[in-house]
């Protein structure tokens, strides 16, 4: 372990010296990989959300566009060692701090559609914030200083500070996603009635989440055993997936409260890939209920324009939270 902190990490100066071809081939099919999703996701934010504002939209954006696309070019510029070493650095380094940091604020901000807890919401942000501080500013200085000065201080400085700013930050998007998870279940349960679809659209959900916590593991995996060549070009592909399913997630979400038993299903939008209904994505979800209207008894998803959601269920609600203990 010491060798290996006293080391550069492979492709960080001088490009990808290795002999293997399957590494080259791994590196470009990845870094593919993460820019065509990156461009398909562009189009399919545009195409999905009706108002181009709030949180939700913008961080999405932002993490596709300013954080998927430069991390991926940057890196295949490095590891080729295509172009001067600065442009390729700052590139990875914009697009890291646009794509990791920028998913835990995607996450963060669907986060409200099932938790009320304002407290909590508050101090998940504050976590962010911090993190984002104190992880993102001496990497980036020691990336900088382990390429044009690359003394041994520096050089162990960097490796043990990447190695823990990826931990962290997996750690944070796995605590999100755990939260949103119980959450959801809490959610669900406030609704027991035997419906096998809501059962389905519930653990499909969850899935979705799992996969995002299985990526994360599979990155610290790579990060851990040694392979930075991999674990970097990787990581792109890795949260351009995770981007992607967001779509599913609002869909499996929004479609809680939209389901009936007696609707048939649609094909208007065959257009469109499967895990996007955009006629379902109806209202405002980038913002959280204000704060005058939280005294009203309302479903945790309240801040979703529903339609369709049954008064009957309201008016059940609303006697069971004023009938007496």
């Amino acid at each position: 372990m010491t060798d290996a902190l006293s080391t550069p990490p492979e492709g960080l100066i001088g490009g990808y010296q290795g002999g293997s071809s399957v590494v080259k081939i791994l590196i470009v099919v990845f870094s593919s990989i993460a820019l065509y999703n990156a461009i398909e996701l562009v189009i399919l934010i545009f195409l999905t959300f009706n108002r181009y504002s709030g949180l939700y939209f913008w961080t999405m954006l932002i993490s596709d566009v300013l954080g998927v696309i430069p991390h991926a070019i940057g890196y295949l510029l490095e590891f080729f060692a295509i172009g001067p070493i600065w442009l390729a650095v700052t590139l990875s380094t914009i697009g890291f701090y646009a794509m990791v940091p920028g998913q835990s604020v995607v996450l963060y901000s669907r986060l409200h559609l099932v938790v009320q807890n304002q407290k909590l919401l508050r101090r998940i942000l504050y976590l962010i914030i911090v993190d984002a501080v104190i992880l993102l500013i001496p990497t980036t200085v020691l990336t900088y200083s382990t390429v044009y000065v690359g003394t041994d201080p520096i050089i162990r400085g960097y490796n043990v500070m990447e190695r823990m700013q990826l931990a962290w930050f997996c750690a944070q998007e796995i605590l999100i996603s755990g939260i949103y998870i119980c959450e959801t279940v809490k959610l669900l349960r406030l609704r027991p009635e035997k419906d096998p679809q809501r059962h389905k659209t519930m653990y499909e959900l969850i899935t979705i989440n799992i996969i995002i916590i299985l990526l994360d593991v599979a990155l610290l995996s790579l990060e851990y055993s040694g392979f930075y060549t991999l674990q970097t070009t990787l990581k792109a592909a890795v949260y351009s997936i995770k981007l992607k399913l967001e779509f599913g997630v609002l869909r499996k979400l929004v479609s809680l409260v939209h389901t009936h038993p007696t609707e048939s299903s649609s094909t208007e939008h065959e257009e469109f890939p499967n895990f996007v209904d955009p006629e379902q994505i109806t209202g405002d979800i980038t913002h959280a209920t204000p704060v005058t209207e939280r005294n009203r008894p309302v479903y945790p998803w309240a801040a979703i324009s529903m339609d369709s959601l049954a008064s009957s269920d309201r008016r059940l609600r609303q006697s069971q939270e004023t009938r007496p203990p």
